[in-house]
C-alpha cells in the first residue's frame, strides 16, 4: 500500500487582497504550507489560517519566501546564503509565534517559489536554508524537490526530509519544474494531472517535456489553492490517490 502527504499552500491573502480557498481546502489536504509575510500574508491572516489548520487537525508548516510582495517571491533574488538562513530563520520564528500561541506545534518548512527553485539547484543556498531549519528545530520536516540539493542539504545536517512531487507541473529532464515563464509549465487538464500524481507515486517516475523519464521520490504531493479551479481539483486529486489505493497522510 502506497502512502503519501497531500501538501497546500495556504495563508496568501493580506491586507485588502484575499487570494485562495483556505477553508475549504482544508478538507482535502493533510499539510499546510503557510506564508510568513514577506512573499505574502500578513499577521492576522497567519492567525486565521492557524486558527483554521488546527481547527481541521491539518498539519502545519511555515512557508518561508523572497521578500517580494509584488512578485509573489516567484522573482529570482541574488541573495547570499547568509541572507537566506537569516529570512528562514525569521519567518519560521514568526509562524512558530502564533502556533505555540494557539497550543499548536509546526511539523515541516517548506522554501516558497523562486527560493525553492533556486535552493534545488545551489549547493550553498540550500545548506543555508537546512542549517537554519535544524538550527531553529531539529524535529521539524524540510520539505523540498524530489531529487533537489535542498533534500540532499536537509539529510545531510540530520534532518527529516519530504521530497516533494507536484500535481499541476511540468518537469525538465534533470527533474527540475519547467518554469513559470514557458507556456508549458502547468498542466490544465485534471485528468492528466491525477495521472500524473499516480506515476509518481506508485511507479517513482514522472515523463519530463523531452519525452524522457525521471526517477523521483514522492512523499509529498503539492497541490496549489490559488488557482480558478483549486477546489475541485483538490477533490478529484484526493478521491482518486484513494480510488488507486494510496492511502492519504500527514508524516506525523
Amino acid at each position: 500500500m502506497n502512502t503519501v502527504d497531500l501538501n497546500c499552500d495556504l495563508g496568501e491573502s493580506f491586507g485588502a487582497y484575499r487570494m485562495g480557498n483556505d477553508q475549504e481546502i482544508l478538507d482535502y489536504v493533510t499539510s499546510v504550507n503557510v506564508a510568513c509575510g514577506f512573499h505574502a500574508g500578513d499577521p492576522t491572516v497567519m492567525r486565521k489560517t492557524v486558527q483554521l489548520a488546527l481547527g481541521k487537525e491539518v498539519k502545519i508548516g511555515a512557508h518561508p519566501g523572497l521578500q517580494d510582495l509584488i512578485g509573489f517571491g516567484r522573482r529570482n533574488m541574488n541573495i547570499s546564503p547568509q541572507e537566506a538562513y537569516d529570512i528562514v530563520v525569521y519567518q519560521i520564528g514568526a509562524l512558530n509565534g502564533f502556533l505555540q500561541s494557539e497550543g499548536g506545534s509546526m511539523q515541516h518548512v517548506k522554501p516558497h517559489g523562486a527560493l525553492y527553485n533556486m535552493a534545488a539547484k545551489n549547493k550553498e543556498l540550500s545548506m543555508a536554508i537546512a542549517e537554519a531549519v535544524y538550527k531553529v528545530n531539529p524535529e521539524l520536516i524540510l520539505f523540498g524537490l524530489s531529487g533537489s540539493e535542498l533534500i540532499r542539504a536537509g539529510q545531510a545536517i540530520g534532518l527529516q526530509t519530504g521530497s516533494e512531487v507536484f500535481a499541476d507541473r511540468t518537469y525538465q529532464h534533470d527533474g527540475s519544474l519547467t518554469s513559470r515563464l514557458e507556456k508549458d509549465a502547468l498542466i490544465e487538464n485534471d485528468d492528466v494531472a491525477v495521472a500524473q500524481v499516480i506515476r509518481m507515486v506508485k511507479e517513482g517516475k514522472v515523463l519530463s517535456q523531452q519525452g524522457s523519464d525521471v526517477a523521483l521520490k514522492a512523499d509529498t504531493i503539492c497541490i496549489h489553492g490559488d488557482g480558478a479551479h483549486a477546489l475541485s481539483f483538490a477533490r478529484h486529486v484526493r478521491e482518486s490517490l484513494q480510488l488507486s489505493e494510496i492511502t492519504v497522510k500527514s508524516f506525523s
